[in-house]
């Protein structure tokens, strides 16, 4: 596959440079920061960038980055709450300072949320890169993220079968948009339950883009050393041989519902051998006939056509044989119609996943090739387990920068 242009890549850098020269002063690494506005999008054609934000006014806005006002840690850095001079409530991810990678997640998040807007995806308001500090603005979401209620006993309760309904369409009309009908295709690579935001009405926005990856329009898939993503929701074909395509965020999409429709982490360490992996357990009871038994208990009334149907659909996107998962237009399809009749699903990819996966190089993270097969509909089928072979052949590969590959790599396990 054709390399993405390498002033994608910078798009970010060049504007920060054009406001910087254009008004003296703010917006640099080193600048005071380039104006308080904190909405708006660069205007097309012109030189003014109106994403910037003060480091001052974020700093008076989080009571100078206080504990009291820290919403969490991630991989990025911490996220605070804050209240801007308008009232507008507002939540900022903060670069960790020791990353050296994170400029790069910097980079890539700024310049995809540019491109892409839909009510189903989080919307950037503005973002500071001053004083070597490097900070990303957004809505603040009061009821935080999915994972936070969906596995919390208590709050599960607020999350009824309609709203898991709803919550699921929304995803897929997020992922449908990135991949099919935004401006660039996007593959988002860490779709799971903490980057999916909730609002007032619990509609979900699906959030984190430091690891999306852009694709040509003509492009199926890339073959890469580059592993992103997070442990149990991570497609196998992709976690251990680098197959990566628009059925990698189909795969962990298939996972994040059968989290919601059974309210239970994919894998979980203190229940029984067999119940551990969500989707093993899921499949065994789809063969057995006894799907229901994976519903949430503190779902009171569930639809059981519509509990079923999501059951089904999330093996159906987990399968094995890549090709034979849905994209997420046939996915939209599945779930617009009442007449929709699912075929059966086959045995879902369960090897590679109950184990973690060495992506580590002589520089400390596994880097990208960025060659693409030269059979553009190579289709694959996983199923041993290759973590020794790959864990080897990656501890001997130098590092190559490519200009296809703007993500950095770890693994992590969800929560």
């Amino acid at each position: 596959m054709p390399a993405v242009p390498r002033s994608w890549t910078w798009a970010c850098g060049c504007c920060v440079v054009r406001r910087r020269n254009k008004s003296g002063g703010g917006g640099g690494e080193t600048g005071g920061g380039a104006g308080a506005g904190a909405s708006g999008r660069a205007e097309e054609g012109g030189d003014e960038w109106s994403l910037f934000i003060d480091l001052s006014v974020l700093e008076a806005a989080t009571d100078g980055f206080s504990d009291d006002n820290l919403l969490g840690r991630g991989g990025f850095g911490p996220v605070y709450k804050g209240v801007m001079p308008d009232g507008q409530q507002i939540a900022v991810k903060k670069l960790s300072l020791g990353s050296r990678q994170g400029v790069r997640e910097f980079l890539n998040e700024v310049r995809l949320l540019l491109k892409v807007q839909h009510r189903n995806l989080v919307s950037l308001l503005g973002c500071c890169a001053s004083s070597g500090h490097k900070m990303l603005v957004y809505p603040y979401f009061p009821n935080g993220s999915l994972d936070h209620i969906l596995f919390n006993r208590k709050r599960s309760v607020e999350l009824d079968w309609p709203k898991r309904y709803q919550i699921i369409i929304g995803l897929v009309r997020g992922l449908l948009y990135l991949h099919e009908e935004s401006p660039v295709k996007i593959i988002h690579r860490d779709i799971k339950a903490s980057n999916v935001l909730l609002d007032e009405q619990l509609s979900p926005k699906i959030a984190d883009f430091g690891m999306a990856r852009l694709f040509l329009e003509d492009a199926s898939h890339v073959n890469t050393f580059r592993i992103s993503g997070t442990y149990g929701y991570m497609a196998p074909e992709y976690a251990m041989n680098g197959y990566l395509s628009t059925k990698t965020d189909v795969f962990s999409f298939g996972i994040l519902v059968l989290e919601i429709v059974s309210g239970r982490k994919n894998i979980v360490r203190h229940v029984d051998e067999e119940k551990t992996d969500l989707l093993n357990y899921t499949w065994k009871l789809f063969e057995e006939g006894r799907s229901l038994e994976i519903v949430d208990p503190s779902l009171s009334d569930p639809d059981t056509e519509q509990t079923l149907l999501c059951i089904q659909l999330g093996l159906l996107c987990c399968q094995a044989v890549v090709s034979d998962r849905p994209d997420m237009h046939s996915v939209h399809l599945i779930l617009s119609s009442d007449s929709f009749t699912l075929p059966k699903p086959g045995k879902p990819a369960i090897h590679g996943r109950t184990g973690r996966w060495i992506t580590t190089t002589a520089s400390g993270s596994a880097s990208a090739t960025g060659a693409s097969s030269s059979n553009a509909n190579t289709t694959s089928t996983f199923g041993t387990d290759t973590n020794t072979t790959r864990a080897t052949v990656l501890a001997n590969i130098a590092e190559d920068e490519s200009r296809n590959s703007i993500s950095i790599s770890f693994t992590t396990e969800g929560r």
